[in-house]
């Protein structure tokens, strides 16, 4: 027999009697895309308008005057840097009020590039830009976050501050500087125990000339920036995280691939308290994250409170990597209005993942998935709320309820519709706060498959409904949840137990019900 939940139940053991096909909406579920429909080799020429359930603004590609040096052509190919050749050529289109810094066939070695406003960094087909692996081609220390810390480091390969009307463009390769000395000198510390705090920012120095460590080097990182246009290049061998606007406003990232697979820091596209960003058509396969939005650490990112807001994220392919899609665990300055859709996760760990720590601050809400894809090594949907000992200490034990204040962080408002999960471990793991449970999250529509079914810690106001689940398990695990409804929710297997640990979190009034 098998079973259905059909009642407003505590009981143990439940029957069923409806048929798996009117559980669900299959003209929603049938034009999900597929991993071949989505992704940087899909890339079309125009962006499409956007439309999402919060207000967004149009996205255009830039334009720029049609003005263009290529880097000289007398740079040697192999050994020397053509940084100097790339930066004036940069420094001078921006003084003369825009164009294009064409870097032709070839490959070419280089240390830190800054753009500049109403600048174009084009690579042609055929280019090949690597970075060096030494710091002194990143130095002097510039303005950037770490971790979503403020401080004067390294930053970034390709670095802008302050500018406007950017872009990095063209089919050209960029190899990052995951080696020799930036590898051997990455910092292996918690951030916390290495820059002092207490500091503002622009004076927390740390740029390898007093240190045996470094914070290495991000990809691409602008910062302070407003029309920032990234398009059609391939990066791999990033020593840290890939694409990462940070304080920028309207952003578009689109058929970007990005391979840092087997690279412990190597995120993939990190939206960085940045707002009104557009992400489209890429591929990736990375060594953490896939794509996430960051808001701030703890009291520095409080102190800055600048929240990432306004984000679509659609036709894109994440591969390997920790989480398809990822909020946190950086939250102080508040993630709010993503809508990510017709998205394929196919391989990697997680599909939808939320992160913070009680220590973070800020939160997450308004959030929306819609049309998405998974096949994924571990779990579909999950939150991580409370972290390890290793970074939070323990404030990472669930119990006992702590009090809350300005670092407590929080999740809530949360949809997620239409969603076809081909292979998991578990449907839902949710690792709430106590004092602070996830409030507010309804998941509709949705055929999977999983070897497990749901943990449910610490959540208010879960709604899971037109589900079909196949799976072989039959427990269904909450502990300090209250008002948890599941409606309409085929289970493909012979019965079901509610496990209610014994705990001083009371939960109460779970539905089980047509």
């Amino acid at each position: 027999m098998k079973f259905f939940i059909t009642l407003i139940t505590f009981s143990l053991f439940l029957s069923c009697k409806n048929k798996p096909n009117e559980v669900l909406d299959y003209s929603k579920l049938e034009s999900i895309p597929t991993k071949n429909e989505v992704g940087h080799f899909v890339l079309p020429e125009n962006i499409s308008p956007v439309s999402a359930p919060f207000g967004m603004p149009e996205f255009k590609k830039p334009t720029f005057p049609e003005r263009s040096i290529k880097i000289k052509d007398n740079c040697i190919s192999t050994g020397d840097l053509v940084t100097e050749s790339i930066q004036n050529a940069i420094d001078k289109i921006n003084a003369l009020g825009g164009g294009s810094v064409i870097v032709p066939k070839g490959t070419w070695k280089t240390g830190r590039i800054s753009l500049k406003s109403n600048v174009n960094l084009h690579f042609e087909e055929g280019a090949i830009l690597e970075f060096s692996t030494n710091v002194k081609d990143y130095q002097p220390a510039v303005f950037t976050r770490i971790e979503s810390i403020e401080a004067m480091s390294l930053a970034a390969c390709i670095y802008a501050n302050n500018q406007e009307n950017i872009a990095i463009t063209g089919k050209g390769l960029l190899i990052g500087p995951y080696g020799g000395e930036i590898k051997e000198r990455s910092y292996m510390k918690p951030i916390e125990g290495l820059v002092d705090l207490s500091k503002p920012g622009k004076d927390r120095i740390h740029d390898g000339s007093k240190e045996d460590w470094i914070f290495p080097p991000k990809f691409i990182s602008p910062i302070n920036c407003k029309n920032v246009y990234i398009e059609g290049v391939s990066l791999k061998n990033t020593a840290f995280w890939n694409i990462v606007p940070t304080y920028c406003d309207n952003v578009v990232i689109r058929g970007v691939y990005i391979n840092s697979y087997g690279i412990p820091r190597g995120d993939g596209i990190n939206i960085e308290s940045s707002k009104n960003v557009l992400i489209e058509y890429c591929t990736l396969n990375t060594g953490d994250d896939c794509i996430t939005m960051k808001a701030g650490r703890g009291e520095d990112g409080l102190k800055v409170n600048k929240t990432t807001e306004n984000i679509v994220v659609r036709y894109c392919l994440t591969e390997k990597g920790h989480g398809g899609i990822t909020c946190g665990s950086e939250t102080a300055g508040v993630i709010r209005n993503l809508y990510v859709h017709d998205c394929v996760f196919d391989g990697t760990v997680v599909g939808i993942r939320f992160k913070t720590r009680r220590p973070r601050g800020g939160g997450g809400g308004n959030l929306y998935y819609d049309r998405i894809r998974m096949n994924l090594e571990a779990t579909a949907i999950k939150w991580d709320m409370l972290g390890t000992p290793a970074y939070v200490g323990e404030l990472a034990e669930r119990l006992p309820f702590r009090e809350i204040n300005k670092l407590t962080p929080f999740y809530r408002d949360i949809s997620i519709s239409n969603v076809i999960i081909e292979n998991s471990t578990h449907f839902l793991k949710i690792y709430g706060i106590p004092e602070s449970p996830l409030e507010n999250l309804k998941i509709q529509n949705i055929k999977a498959k999983s070897s497990k079914l749901i943990i449910l810690h610490d959540a208010n106001n879960v709604s899971i409904k037109n589900a079909k689940i196949e799976t072989e398990d039959n427990i269904i695990d909450v502990l300090g949840g209250n008002n948890i409804v599941l409606d309409n929710v085929y289970l493909d297997t012979d019965a079901i137990e509610l496990s209610y640990p014994n705990e001083k979190i009371e939960t109460s009034n779970v539905n089980l019900k047509k």
